[in-house]
């Protein structure tokens, strides 16, 4: 596949989000989204990621763990201008550059990896990921030529024709360079549009009409391109990441009664035998062995469970819990306890 640098841009608000936390740190399964983005990109074998960060930019340092890198937008002047701000990091690298956004953790790392291998199999100086909606308002229309080929990208803001308002074939935000024609191709691209901004889609248009290559890859579920603006969005995301959590637990052999009514991050795991009643929520670094019955109406945090261990309408924090113990109903496991093995534990701690 080559030498790989993704650039993430989080450098926006998100005013949509009604809220004073930026955007790309609000948690989806008790993490930052900007958290999920960064893991996948790194997961589907990028060697080295830059984070274009602008509004709250210390948090989002702070807040980030991954090993990146960070490149600062003092002012949001457009998709394009962000990525200019990863010149300097970029300047020398002839691999291949991936382009996505801190606000669209659903993509799965074999997504980001199927991009890149097409990308660099087809020599192209420029793919972009697409996908087709119901209903395009709010996004760029990829347009293509007569033969089927890439033309160009137009914003929702300067669509001018009704033909163009009726294409269903979006433009995801995701792309791959070569890293050499995108640099060569920012210093080219204007701002003389509605907006006043330098779109990254410009590079594309400047590319095409240079004779190089770019061409477009769909991806078949859209889902995956759902880009978080407002709570309501936000939600939606939480609730398709939990799915694939659950799924996941259960393919390993974990029985989950009821996933519409169970909670649980994407860092916990679960041994095979246990089984998961509703209303359980089971968060942060948790650890469960083989064999358990936890719920219903529980919740357990940072804790590392044995094997054959029952939790009854109880909460468990920061604790341990060794192999066979029970506890519940209504139980309250504190910070730092340790439950001995085989103990069973029925009133208030």
């Amino acid at each position: 596949m080559g030498k790989v640098t993704a650039v993430i841009l989080a450098a926006g608000m998100g005013t949509r989000m009604k809220s004073e936390l930026v955007k790309v740190l609000h948690p989806l399964l008790g993490r930052p989204m900007l958290a999920h983005v960064v893991e996948t990109v790194r997961a589907a074998g990028v060697d080295r990621t830059v984070v274009v960060v602008g509004y709250q930019a210390d948090q989002v340092r702070q807040a980030i763990q991954e090993p990146v890198e960070f490149v600062d937008q003092p002012e949001q002047l457009g998709t394009g201008h962000a990525v200019m701000q990863a010149e300097k990091l970029l300047t020398g690298f002839a691999g291949v550059v991936l382009v996505t956004y801190g606000d669209t953790p659903l993509y799965l790392p074999q997504t980001y990896r199927s991009l890149i291998e097409r990308h660099v199999s087809s020599g192209a100086k420029a793919t972009l990921l697409s996908t087709f909606v119901d209903d395009p308002t709010g996004y760029g229309r990829v347009v293509r030529d007569p033969g089927g080929g890439f033309r160009e990208i137009i914003e929702q803001k300067d669509i001018a024709s009704p033909e163009v308002e009726s294409i269903r074939e979006i433009n995801t935000g995701t792309y791959c360079f070569d890293a050499l024609s995108l640099l060569a191709a920012l210093r080219g691209i204007r701002n003389d549009n509605r907006q006043g901004e330098y779109y990254l889609t410009d590079v594309l248009k400047s590319l095409k009409e240079q004779g190089e290559r770019v061409q477009v890859e769909v991806l078949p579920d859209a889902t995956e391109a759902l880009g978080i603006n407002d709570r309501k969005q936000l939600a939606q995301a939480e609730k398709i990441l939990k799915r694939r959590v659950l799924d996941r637990l259960m393919e390993s052999g974990v029985t989950i009664v009821d996933p519409d009514a169970t909670y649980i991050h994407d860092s916990v795991k679960i041994g095979r035998d246990s089984v998961i009643y509703p209303f359980t929520s089971i968060e942060g670094e948790t650890v469960i062995g083989e064999g358990c019955r936890i719920g219903p109406n529980a919740r357990i945090v940072d804790s590392k469970l044995g094997n054959g261990v029952t939790v009854d309408a109880s909460s468990i924090y920061e604790s341990t819990v060794h192999d066979r113990a029970s506890i519940g109903p209504h139980i309250f496991v504190p910070p730092g306890s340790e439950v001995r093995e085989g103990k069973i534990i029925d009133r208030q701690w």
